[in-house]
């Protein structure tokens, strides 16, 4: 156990400055499909509005916690099985060293590894990854790709609007699209437009941008 526990924590510093290779769910999804679409972004190389948009999505507080989201997690506990808690910290480990799926074994190595990748990994690094990893669309993985993909611009021209609608594809991108929005997107989309604006101009942004 020790060794393992050495050599996982040596993955997650190299990681620090490597990129991770495909994941899991990437290679799943590849052999199911034939191919993926997936190009490796850095973060500079992205819109802004693009990190603020998921953050204000996916994580509001992810600049104010060590990889888990007390508050969050209770809410989810009064209101039900219905709503999630996950952070983009602990998304980022599930997608990067896991596999998806809801047993209990993949949430007791989540729930250790994330402060490990949280006290490593500084938040711009973490939100970089998950920007990287995440779906957007069948096939579709990463930024880069998505921006291409559903708009046909780099990620670096994202609009505010299209960043938004990106980030209102999660965590459901096969059945929510960005480049054809519906009613219940676009309303999720302009919410998340002002999230992003809300988070910016109260500092809840400040450990992720320049």
């Amino acid at each position: 156990m020790v060794v393992l526990a050495l050599v996982a924590t040596a993955v997650i510093v190299a990681h620090r400055v490597l990129n991770p290779p495909k994941t899991i769910y990437m290679r799943q999804e590849e052999a199911r499909l034939g191919q993926i679409d997936h190009v490796w972004v850095p973060i500079a190389g992205v819109a802004p509005v693009m990190a603020r948009a998921v953050v204000a999505a996916e994580d509001a507080n992810f600049c104010n916690h060590w990889g888990f989201d007390m508050a969050a997690i209770r809410s989810a506990i009064e209101e039900g099985a219905g709503r999630g808690a996950s952070t983009i910290s602990q998304q980022v480990v599930k997608n990067v060293y896991l596999w998806h799926g809801r047993s209990w074994v993949r949430k007791a190595l989540e729930a250790m590894i994330t402060p490990v990748v949280e006290g490593i990994w500084p938040k711009r690094r973490i939100l970089e990854i998950y920007l990287n990893v995440a779906e957007f669309d069948e096939g579709v993985f990463g930024i880069e790709a998505a921006a291409r993909h559903h708009f046909g611009i780099g990620p670096e021209a994202l609009t505010p609007t299209q960043a938004a609608r990106l980030a209102a594809v999660l965590p459901n991108p096969k059945q929510r699209s960005a480049s054809n929005p519906s009613p219940a997107l676009r309303k999720r989309a302009a919410a998340i437009l002002d999230g992003a604006a809300t988070i910016r101009r109260d500092g809840r942004s400040a450990c992720f941008e320049d």
